[in-house]
């Protein structure tokens, strides 16, 4: 039996709470364009866009989110909003980061939010989560979780038997970079993984497999790697700044990628990093 997926789907998470499974990337992008790109997809039936301090678009996903909560009458809660930490430099820094990212985004609050990166040190990355934990007490944040965390970052955060354990844990995830050891262990413990970079950032899409796996299912291969991330039970974050590609992105209802083709993406893996890696960081 075909598994469904759509704009419309969730996936719940170790918290309760259910998050969109489909969210719009927006690394890299600033002014109009990030503004036009989340109208867009919002127009097209996202309902997650995912930011960063790093990015410095934390207003311009805002206050598109807002005017499209305004004019259509949607419910402000209706739409996830994810941005991150930059650096891990402590807990007050961080508690005051989020607030700013608060303000910036003009949302009210943050539906979940990442330490984008392992960087600093394992007492600083301590620190940093007890901040999250702290403002997710006083409903600033509804979820927290990490990015770019190796097992052995996840490892040493679980053992330290936090108030709240990470509910994601975001990391560069396509065929053609599976970290099949991490996925596992975040699988195993109820995290769930977000993969950024689910295209490889249009790096293979000319390779001969997914040339001749979207051929057979009649799609893109863009369509083809997203379903790929979402069958793996993934939250990929397409990104686009095309309005075409960013409805094409999530048009992934009509196929389901059958199991022995799932091994042979699986089979394409070659360790790609098409950014940077950070989750081998001391």
């Amino acid at each position: 039996m075909a598994s469904q997926y759509s704009l419309a789907s969730v996936i719940k998470l170790n918290t309760g709470i259910s998050m969109p499974r489909i969210h719009l990337g927006v690394y890299m992008t600033s002014g109009r364009e990030t503004s036009s790109m989340v109208t867009h997809a919002l127009d097209a039936g996202y309902r997650a866009v995912d930011s960063a301090e790093w990015y410095a678009n934390e207003k311009e996903v805002g206050s598109s989110i807002l005017r499209y909560v305004t004019e259509k009458g949607v419910k402000r809660e209706d739409i996830w909003f994810t941005t991150k930490l930059k650096d891990n430099r402590g807990y007050d820094e961080t508690r005051r980061k989020i607030k700013e990212s608060i303000k910036k985004s003009g949302l009210g609050y943050i539906d979940l939010y990442l330490l984008h990166s392992p960087y600093g040190g394992s007492q600083k990355r301590k620190e940093c989560w007890s901040a999250v934990e702290d403002a997710i007490a006083e409903g600033e944040i509804r979820c927290g979780g990490v990015s770019n965390f190796g097992v052995r970052h996840l490892l040493e955060l679980l053992d330290s038997k936090p108030r709240i354990p990470p509910a994601v844990n975001q990391i560069e995830v396509h065929p053609f970079n599976t970290q099949s050891e991490i996925t596992s262990f975040c699988l195993k413990h109820n995290i769930v993984v977000e993969a950024y970079a689910p295209l490889a950032r249009a790096m293979r899409m000319k390779h001969p497999v997914v040339v001749k796996l979207s051929s057979k299912y009649g799609c893109s291969p863009a369509q083809l790697m997203v379903r790929w991330s979402l069958q793996h039970g993934y939250v990929p974050l397409p990104k686009s700044s095309n309005k075409a590609r960013i409805v094409s992105n999530a048009d992934i209802e009509g196929f389901n990628i059958e199991e022995e083709d799932m091994k042979s993406l699986d089979g394409l893996d070659e360790r790609l990093v098409t950014d940077w890696d950070p989750t081998d960081a001391p």
